[in-house]
């Protein structure tokens, strides 16, 4: 009994560090312009987002399960969609000599992948597969205060803790990630004059990618209202014809 209390104890000294080390901070709660029964996509916010995605984010990130074409949903144009489109490229269709050349994304193409395969990704990210974003929100709990959380939770490492090749991220399970640092304010001149801090970029690209992984939200909430609505006065009717039914009635 003695030598198994002697491990026992041994042991809660040795991993106790270890598991704290390793406790990662609950997301950051955060009051998005979509929160909420009436909350919405702010599409100013959102066309920031894309800025600040395609000039930060999609060297490394794809969104694969997106259209350019959508893009007309947080108010762009076919011929703004075509001058954001045109900035990459793509394979074209194999001319007659079976050789497949690049072509400027159109309106109609899916967004351009950074790189030509997975493997390709691999090498280029020390081994860790870039996760495209398209549906990033919807994949992780609490997904938009998550990765709001996440890009303003770098930090030096605490000492003794050992990032190997990765970097310290105090809202990363296990606080380590493979990816560095995206952003840091200022990384990206925005088109309408906004101030371009760390924390704007953060919500804008937050606001954007919420809108890839939900681009129905606004429509779902409104029918969810309107559903309400319905139900209300229904109830209503239903209560006041009982009523009428059975006033007599003692």
């Amino acid at each position: 009994m003695k030598i198994i209390f002697f491990i026992i104890i041994i042991t809660s000294f040795t991993t106790q560090p270890l598991l704290s080390a390793t406790d990662s901070l609950k997301p950051m709660q955060y009051n998005f312009s979509f929160n909420g029964i009436f909350g919405g996509i702010d599409k100013n916010s959102a066309q920031r987002g894309l800025q600040v995605f395609t000039e930060v984010c999609a060297s490394c990130h794809g969104l694969n399960h997106l259209a350019y074409r959508n893009l007309e949903d947080i108010g762009y144009n076919k011929t703004q969609i075509n001058s954001i489109a045109k900035q990459f490229l793509i394979d074209d269709i194999p001319d007659e000599n079976g050789e497949i050349k690049k072509r400027n994304a159109i309106y109609s193409d899916k967004f351009v992948n950074p790189y030509p395969n997975e493997e390709a990704a691999k090498v280029s990210n020390n081994g860790a597969y870039p996760p495209d974003l398209t549906l990033i929100v919807k994949a992780r709990k609490d997904g938009a205060n998550y990765l709001r959380s996440l890009l303003l939770g770098y930090e030096d490492a605490p000492n003794g803790f050992d990032v190997g090749e990765g970097y310290y991220n105090k809202y990363m399970p296990g606080n380590v990630i493979a990816m560095p640092q995206p952003l840091y304010g200022e990384d990206v001149e925005y088109q309408d004059g906004t101030v371009p801090t760390l924390e704007q970029e953060v919500i804008d690209v937050v606001t954007f990618l919420t809108w890839t992984a939900m681009p129905e939200l606004e429509k779902r909430k409104s029918s969810g209202i309107k559903v309400i609505i319905f139900l209300v006065i229904m109830t209503i009717f239903f209560f006041l014809s009982y009523r009428k039914i059975w006033k007599d009635v003692k």
